[in-house]
């Protein structure tokens, strides 16, 4: 199975967000934003608790319906497909928790997703190629309980990989894992990004944002912030002031 054909592959955004607006019992979680993702890179969003960065990831996917606003991937307006629809063009999410079955083996993990996507005789050389991707060879018959934390993540992450979308969404995709983990994960993503997948990143490891040395967008009551290189956000006094010193 390839990745899902792009109509307009030559246009530089795959994403664009278009003053969207998310309102909670009169909170605005999100309030106008404006983004757009280019196309073939890994961006990284990272901005204080509240700034509206999951939401912002719930009306990607469609998991919720902004009050107002537009989300455009790959030149088509998909405000109002639901989750299965934009999925189906290419867009994939892998939430901060993890949506894994402890209970069952990491190719049975894997076979979930994949026998949607696959014949079953194609499916057991796409799970052995995920696993290789994520530093999960030989794990096949290993009960996903007994993995570490952040091997379970890079499950999770191979689960979302197996409609080999265009545009994967990652939700905190170092949280709690060790620094050795860690830097894999950086590893990971880069090796995506250079075989064709386009990465958004939600994080508050900063030294993993660092690593990953990519267009960095800073969210702050559900607008824009700030944006640009990691070395350009980490030298911006107000961006330094909403995060308190943690840059």
């Amino acid at each position: 199975m390839n990745r899902p054909e792009s109509n307009t592959k030559y246009e530089k955004n795959i994403l664009r967000a278009n003053g969207l607006v998310r309102v909670y019992g009169g909170v605005r979680a999100l309030d106008g934003l404006d983004l757009e993702i280019e196309r073939d890179k890994i961006h990284c969003i990272i901005g204080p608790n509240g700034a509206g960065k999951s939401t912002f990831f719930k009306m990607l996917m469609g998991i919720e319906k902004p009050t107002s606003g537009k989300v455009i991937f790959d030149g088509k307006d998909v405000t109002r497909l639901p989750t299965y629809a934009r999925a189906r063009l290419g867009m994939a999410i892998k939430f901060q928790a993890m949506q894994v079955f402890q209970e069952l083996s990491v190719y049975q993990n894997l076979f979930i997703p994949l026998r949607r996507h696959y014949k079953p005789r194609d499916i057991s050389g796409q799970a052995k190629s995920l696993l290789n991707q994520l530093h999960l060879e030989g794990t096949e018959e290993v009960t996903v309980g007994d993995l570490s934390h952040g091997q379970q993540q890079w499950l999770a992450i191979g689960m979302s990989l197996a409609a080999e979308p265009t545009l994967l969404l990652l939700d905190e995709p170092t949280a709690g894992m060790s620094q050795d983990e860690t830097r894999l994960t950086s590893s990971i993503i880069q090796k995506l990004n250079h075989d064709g997948v386009t990465v958004v990143v939600i994080e508050h490891d900063m030294e993993f944002i660092r690593n990953l040395n990519s267009t960095t967008s800073v969210l702050h009551y559900g607008q824009l912030f700030a944006q640009g290189t990691f070395s350009e956000i980490e030298q911006n006094d107000e961006v330094r002031r909403i995060y308190m010193g943690t840059l």
